[in-house]
């Protein structure tokens, strides 16, 4: 059941969100997109949390195993499933845009690029710097908000307002990624240019990932260390 969940929420979330962009960006723009990922994302964590504990971003779970809290055979396969529902939820809003005469090209179609397939023009290391630290933030939010100490019942607000902000803020640099998964699925429809990019977008919210577990990790260690050291001292 896990894994079937997110499926369903990766396909979520790339469906409500690749579909705002393709078939109403021009009417919503920016704000509008960011804010379709972003609601998405809080639906889904307090629909699908409870079962999978909602990760649909490799990037995500990648941190979940780095702070050992997910074993990394059931990771992998995490991973696989979020490729699969992206790659769904990106066909149907395909099918649907179709109906009204479109053909879907790697300029039309939310596809992530960097240097002329930038929406800003930004270059390869904007880019790169984009996504690894916009999903430092998202990341690190998701181990802040679902820590055993955090406040209960406000995780999904919380990382759903961080994505929604992530999103808009990159998307004039890359039309923001922040997760493996939302790229590859749009990606593989239209390939061209799209698949030569595409690396960027698993290998820099990857990194992003990894960097954010390492300072979740710092962080909790000396907030721990300073609780000893207070105990002790009563």
């Amino acid at each position: 059941m896990k894994y079937a969940a997110e499926l369903f929420g990766t396909f979520a979330l790339v469906f409500a969100g690749l579909g705002t962009a393709v078939l109403a960006g021009g009417t919503v723009h920016a704000v509008g997109i960011s804010f379709a990922f972003g609601l998405t994302l809080v639906a889904m964590i307090y629909t699908i949390g409870p079962i999978s504990g909602c990760h649909i971003n490799p990037a995500v779970t990648l941190a979940m195993v780095l702070t050992r809290r997910m074993k990394a055979a059931e990771a992998a396969g995490y991973m696989v499933v979020q490729v699969i529902g992206a790659i769904i939820g990106a066909g149907l809003v395909l099918a649907i845009a179709k109906g009204n005469g479109f053909i879907p090209t790697p300029d039309n179609f939310g596809i992530n690029g960097y240097g002329a397939h930038s929406p800003g023009h930004y270059n390869l290391l904007a880019a790169f710097l984009t996504e690894a630290f916009f999903t430092v933030l998202l990341v690190i939010t998701v181990l802040g908000a679902t820590d055993e100490k955090a406040p209960a019942g406000f995780a999904g607000l919380a990382i759903g307002l961080v994505l929604a902000v992530t999103n808009l803020a990159s998307i004039p640099v890359t039309n923001a990624s922040i997760n493996p998964a939302r790229s590859i699925g749009p990606a593989i429809y239209v390939r061209g240019w799209a698949i030569d990019q595409l690396w960027l977008f698993i290998v820099a919210p990857l990194a992003g990932g990894a960097l954010a577990a390492a300072i979740y990790l710092t962080l909790r260690g000396a907030g721990e260390e300073r609780g000893k050291a207070k105990a002790a001292g009563a």
